[in-house]
């Protein structure tokens, strides 16, 4: 099979890692609006060449778009008017309902599947790729009843040699799921990091004592806003909605410590404990 990645960032990179290295593809075609990041990646054999959208789709049997959501909202409706029988073609993004909105009624719908891997760094680049960076993790298939039976084969095929769980949903239950596991925890670590550098003017003195307890918090704060602003845009009511709950929870830890109520501030922290359960 011949596959080619748009997009040969953290994501796009370490899926054509893995596509090669498992098998699932023969051939990988890269297609980036960076010539730098193209390079890159053929120096670093992530791909096997570089190509123009066009020429790529001509070729390709699996076509994966890895680029930010206003991207794929860009470049989809192309794909999807020169896309041809057989030919397969599957986003990552981070939302889902606004692109479904998007193909929803086209008459090429049935050759589209909206995937999601629960997988990542804070890195970004073909340097950020890395290798099995999908094994063990979960990919969301959503509303699949809309795509072809043997294209959602090829992908949920492709998903089993990644050795990754598969997980269905429609579009709406994978936003509002998103904005409370993944999305809040990255909106929560760039304001973290906003909030030490804003009140910790000695930058060596943060690079000094930071913990691995600081470190593991603001991690995601590195994350790259070409990717997190339009995930934060598209699926702005859901995050708006688990952020209000945040400040609530913050709200109320604060009002605590103000009152010196540390016996509930004690039962609100083993409250929250509750989670070792779930995430072990």
């Amino acid at each position: 099979m011949i596959a080619t990645i748009i997009g040969t960032g953290l994501i796009g990179g370490s899926l054509a890692l893995s596509l090669k290295e498992k098998g699932v593809a023969s051939h990988i075609i890269g297609v980036d609006q960076s010539p730098e990041h193209l390079e890159r990646a053929k120096e670093l054999h992530i791909i096997d060449e570089g190509a123009s959208l066009e020429d790529a789709l001509t070729r390709s049997d699996l076509i994966i778009l890895a680029i930010p959501v206003d991207a794929v909202l860009k470049v989809l409706p192309t794909l999807m008017d020169k896309v041809k029988p057989g030919q397969v073609i599957m986003d990552v993004g981070s939302t889902k309902n606004i692109i479904l909105q998007l193909v929803a009624g086209h008459p090429n719908r049935g050759r589209f599947v909206a995937a999601h891997p629960m997988a990542g760094t804070e890195y970004s680049g073909p340097d950020a790729a890395v290798r099995n960076l999908f094994a063990n993790k979960t990919m969301v298939l959503c509303d699949v009843k809309n795509s072809d039976d043997d294209a959602l084969e090829v992908v949920e095929n492709m998903v089993d040699q990644l050795q990754m769980r598969t997980v269905y949903m429609n579009a709406e239950e994978h936003d509002l799921h998103t904005a409370y596991v993944s999305h809040i925890s990255h909106i929560t670590s760039f304001a973290l990091a906003l909030t030490v550098l804003k009140k910790e003017k000695e930058q060596g003195r943060i690079f000094e004592l930071a913990s691995g307890g600081f470190e593991s918090t603001v991690r995601l704060a590195k994350s790259s806003p070409d990717m997190w602003v339009p995930i934060f845009k598209h699926n702005r009511s859901n995050v708006l909605d688990v952020l209000d709950e945040h400040i609530n929870q913050l709200q109320q830890m604060k009002t605590l410590l103000e009152e010196e109520d540390y016996d509930t501030f004690y039962k609100l922290i083993q409250k929250s404990n509750k989670i070792r359960k779930i995430l072990k």
